[in-house]
């Protein structure tokens, strides 16, 4: 396995990427196994990864809001109190952790403090410590300044939502409308998040994952009995057709770390693909039956670890010197691959020609997939929901969820594609871009990785929105809380110059980001207004057809002729440290000159677009106002 990249804090460093270019050119579709003849293009894009009906995800007790019903029902007030009737955590939290001996509990918490917090913090702080990333007052049941309902709109959706329904019903068509025609809807859910939730607030209290998943199915099916503009998609020659007839193609697929549980597997694969599931995730956030899961936010090592009662020290990916839950290398790499029902399961994929997700897969299981997959004629393997490993920063760049060059090289010798998450977290800066990365967490940063991934990596792209999947979305760039990714005077030098600048859309999305399903289309024109090529985006949905086209048909090798891959052009963003020492100080405080209009809270006059913080004390105490 390959080593995770340095933090070295250096700002202007290239990376340097191993070379997989041997044996390609520029021919990416896909052999269609008969007459060697090529279907007429499709027009439209393809999200990879959307949640709907989430509602019923973790026993139906976390999020606000319903796919389905009038606005003004469906998307009605929340209470935003306590105890709530949504994203609200149980009190006392370590009654989930039994599994092990006490010794295992007492180390963890002495090496890893936030295990601690988590044992001995009441469920509100735990939840408010999971909603909140820089920039953000996080989004969970108590937010009494976010309570507004529709019409108004005023609190939510916001691009931070990890407790609100943003995947309605009149948002998805609105998407369709704007040329979404590719929807890949994984039913979502987890066993230990249900068990953690506020338990009045459960509706299964049994946190069965497979029962979440089948209703969730359930109700995919009936909502596409109820809508003639959107169908099921049960094969790639129906997903060409409904696409053809101008109407939204929905993949079903599933994502859940205890994917079919503990019994007979297989009966439970013919159960789902009877709903019409026709891709899935093998793994999510934790190892199981089937593989090894790659480790990324904090809080699943301590749930790994209640599972397999290991605390590793090969490597400090939790904490100091140990990593919580999962057997890791001395490089933080899960050492866990496919086990022998993974590869079984793979195999049946194979059989059904249902297109594979690496997505959440370990290093280790995604080389023992690949290998089956080459073993089958470079049978196609995709990602719904991928960061490209180069282009984070490096704090993000070691987590092992990122995708190398290595495994897009994977992806692209079998016929697949990527799905590019929507996140709001910095990136690094790719030159080639004609998109400047000046406003981090925005479509800016969103671009940066899109134009490496199209440019450098050379790999068809389409949208991996993850909405309803309890993680932040793109910022917007004119908003008290846009280009805020990074550091809080950082950040208002960037909204000042994006409003002097005034590109706008004029759209919800300039204020709100991707909050929701509907603005999907405004990110793609966004990316276009700033000055990115969005035509591979525009036509996605063929890259996913053809894909699927792919799997279920005759190959004879990998994809020929691939275009060289070319991982350089990425420069490596100082730290927050070095880039704050760039900025002028008063009174020993960094400041941004002229970033804050009328109305503001200020600290010095030289703060504020008018020169003058009225009422402001000897440095900034009292603060004053912007004038």
């Amino acid at each position: 396995m390959t080593a995770c990249p340095g933090d070295d804090g250096e700002g202007g460093d290239e990376i340097s990427q191993p070379d997989t270019t041997a044996d390609t050119t520029a021919d990416t579709t896909a052999d269609t196994g008969e007459t060697g003849e090529q279907p007429e293009p499709l027009t439209g894009v393809a999200d990879l990864h959307l949640h709907m009906f989430a509602e019923e995800a973790f026993g139906g007790g976390w999020f606000h809001g319903q796919v389905e019903g009038p606005a003004e029902i469906a998307l009605a007030m929340c209470d935003g109190g306590t105890p709530g009737d949504h994203g609200m955590l149980r009190e006392d939290l370590s009654v989930l952790f039994t599994a092990c001996d006490e010794a295992i509990y007492t180390e963890a918490m002495l090496q890893v403090p936030l295990f601690g917090a988590l044992l001995n913090l009441n469920g509100l702080g735990i939840a408010e410590l999971l909603a909140q990333v820089p920039g953000s007052d996080g989004d969970t049941g108590l937010h009494p300044d976010r309570t507004d309902g529709w019409p108004e709109l005023e609190g939510w959706p916001r691009w931070d939502a990890i407790a609100h329904q943003q995947s309605w019903e009149g948002w998805l068509e609105q998407a369709y409308e704007d040329g979404l025609r590719v929807s890949v809807m994984s039913a979502v859910t987890l066993d230990w998040l249900c068990r953690a939730i506020e338990p009045a607030n459960v509706e299964r209290p049994d946190c069965d994952e497979m029962d979440d998943v089948i209703i969730q199915l359930e109700r995919a099916n009936a909502f596409a009995e109820a809508n003639d503009w959107v169908e099921i998609a049960l094969s790639a020659e129906d997903a060409r057709r409904i696409v053809s007839e101008d109407k939204l193609a929905m993949v079903l697929s599933i994502e859940a770390s205890h994917i079919f549980g503990d019994g007979d597997w297989e009966a439970s694969f013919e159960e789902v693909y009877a709903l019409g599931v026709r891709t899935l995730q093998p793994v999510h956030q934790l190892d199981n039956r089937f593989g090894g899961a790659a480790p990324h936010n904090t809080i699943f090592h301590m749930t790994q670890m209640e599972e397999s009662c290991h605390i590793d020290t090969d490597c400090g990916l939790t904490s100091g010197s140990v990593t919580l839950g999962f057997d890791v290398d001395e490089n933080c790499r899960n050492t866990k691959g496919l086990t022998d029902e993974g590869a079984a399961l793979i195999e049946k994929m194979i059989e059904r020609g249902m297109p594979v997700d690496l997505a959440h897969m370990s290093e280790a299981m995604t080389a023992d997939v690949y290998d089956i997959a080459v073993a089958n004629d470079y049978y196609p393997l995709y990602l719904s929901h991928a960061h490209f490993r180069e282009i984070m920063l490096p704090a993000k760049g070691r987590e092992e969820k990122t995708t190398p060059m290595f495994i897009v090289d994977m992806v692209r010798q079998t016929g697949g594609m990527v799905g590019l998450r929507t996140a709001h977290e910095e990136t690094n800066t790719y030159e080639p871009s004609p998109v400047t990365n000046t406003c981090h967490g925005s479509s800016r940063s969103f671009a940066q990785a899109y134009d490496y991934g199209r440019l450098g990596l050379q790999v068809a792209i389409g949208m991996g929105s993850d909405l309803n999947g309890f993680i932040q979305q793109t910022r917007p760039r004119f908003a008290a809380d846009g280009c805020s990714a990074s550091f809080p005077v950082e950040a208002q030098c960037q909204q000042r110059d994006e409003r002097l600048e005034g590109l706008t859309l004029g759209t919800p999305f300039d204020q709100k980001g991707l909050s929701e399903m509907s603005l999907l289309g405004d990110l793609i024109d966004d990316l276009e207004l700033l000055g990115s090529d969005v035509e591979p985006l525009r036509r996605s949905a063929d890259d996913f057809v053809r894909m699927w086209e792919r799997a279920e048909g005759m190959r004879s090798g990998p994809i020929p002729d691939l275009p060289a891959m070319d991982g350089s052009g990425v420069t490596v963003l100082p730290s927050h440290f070095e880039r704050l020492q760039e900025f002028p100080q008063e009174c020993d405080e960094e400041y941004c000159p002229g970033a804050l209009v009328a109305g503001q809270v200020c600290r010095f006059d030289a703060e504020c677009e008018s020169g003058t913080c009225a009422g402001a004390g000897a440095c900034g105490s009292p603060e004053g106002i912007c004038e």
